[in-house]
């Protein structure tokens, strides 16, 4: 675990949509990070599939690469297709 250091206006941001969402401000930046690093990832996934895809990865026991790689091959048939 780690500190980071964030802008006031994104600490702002993170704290609005944590009430909206009733996830904790740490949570809501992770979720954030999360589909930010998968979108950056996989720059073919709209939204929706990220979230496919994070929910899948959860089923298999977690987020973590290895686990969303898998998640993605098993969604996509091995393919190479997008998450339906």
């Amino acid at each position: 675990m780690g500190i980071v250091k964030i802008s006031d206006q994104m600490h702002e941001n993170l704290r609005v949509a944590s009430n909206a969402l009733s996830r904790s401000i740490n949570a809501q930046a992770e979720h954030w990070m999360r589909v930010g690093m998968l979108a950056e990832l996989h720059p073919d996934l709209d939204h929706r599939e990220i979230c496919q895809l994070l929910i899948r990865a959860e089923q298999a026991g977690g987020f973590d690469l290895a686990t969303v790689a898998a998640a993605l091959a098993t969604a996509s048939g091995h393919s190479g297709r997008r998450v339906q």
